[in-house]
């Protein structure tokens, strides 16, 4: 009898606990898993906690709007105005920033719309819309058409014509949408780290960079608990926790180092 009881109790009182998900579902944009960050990340952190981390990719808009019912934990973005809105919404809480690197303008060498070599951004884009180079476009409300849309923006130019062209599978990722530009022997906005690890595949090569407009800032947000009752809260804040730990940090820092000759993210986690 005593040993019934004693089975019973936990059946009632511990199974919830042996029950709690041994996994984080993060819904994460496409770059830094292409790039080979998040994968280490997760393999990092299952060795340590034995929590496994299922992640997919997508660009920023449509991963934020997987987000959006509730199959996932958490994110990865970088599109602060998506960011934000996913905020005040009511679905995501607690962003924090773990990591940057920043975005560069591609070009090939011939170079027809006379850029390289420039400080300034949106002094390129003009340029390149002045002379209706080829110019490549995600078009998918990634964060890197985001942050392309910003710049064209800024420079006063809604760009249209036949030589501004949108790759028509941009939420293949930034990988897919390099290659196919420089197909095209066209200009394309893109992060530093899709180019470093295509450098010797493609013929395009930063022409402008250095503008810290294009400064690209990489968070994680974890899914409203509030708003998604079934959610892994508990998980995806110890994931988070470790991300902007000293020890997740110091793998960013040095992620890539080996193998390009420089760092493909820089740490920017907050003290």
């Amino acid at each position: 009898m005593r040993l019934f009881v004693c089975v019973l109790f936990c059946l009632l009182f511990c199974s919830p606990v042996l029950a709690a998900p041994a996994q984080v579902r993060l819904s994460s944009t496409i770059g830094p898993i292409d790039a080979g960050i998040v994968p280490l990340l997760a393999k990092k952190y299952e060795e340590k906690t034995g929590v496994k981390i299922i992640f997919e990719g997508a660009g920023t808009g449509a991963t934020l709007k997987k987000a959006q019912t509730g199959e996932f934990d958490m994110v990865m973005v970088h599109a602060r105005k998506l960011e934000d809105a996913f905020i005040t919404d009511g679905y995501g809480v607690d962003r924090r920033d773990v990591m940057y690197n920043d975005f560069v303008i591609l070009g090939p060498p011939d170079d027809p719309a006379k850029i390289k070599g420039l400080k300034s951004a949106t002094g390129a884009f003009g340029q390149i819309a002045a002379a209706k180079a080829p110019f490549v476009t995600r078009g998918d409300q990634s964060g890197t058409h985001v942050k392309e849309m910003e710049v064209w923006e800024k420079a006063g130019l809604k760009p249209e014509g036949g030589w501004y062209m949108r790759f028509a599978d941009g939420k293949l990722g930034n990988k897919a949408t390099t290659k196919y530009a420089d197909g095209k022997k066209a200009y394309t906005l893109m992060d530093r780290a899709t180019y470093l690890t295509l450098k010797k595949e493609i013929a395009l090569a930063p022409l402008v960079e250095g503008d810290t407009a294009l400064l690209n800032y990489i968070a994680v947000i974890a899914v409203n608990p509030a708003k998604f009752t079934k959610v892994n809260a508990a998980g995806a804040k110890a994931f988070m926790d470790w991300l902007v730990s000293a020890e997740a940090q110091d793998i960013i820092k040095t992620f890539g180092v080996d193998i390009y000759g420089e760092a493909l993210f820089f740490p920017n986690a907050k003290k």
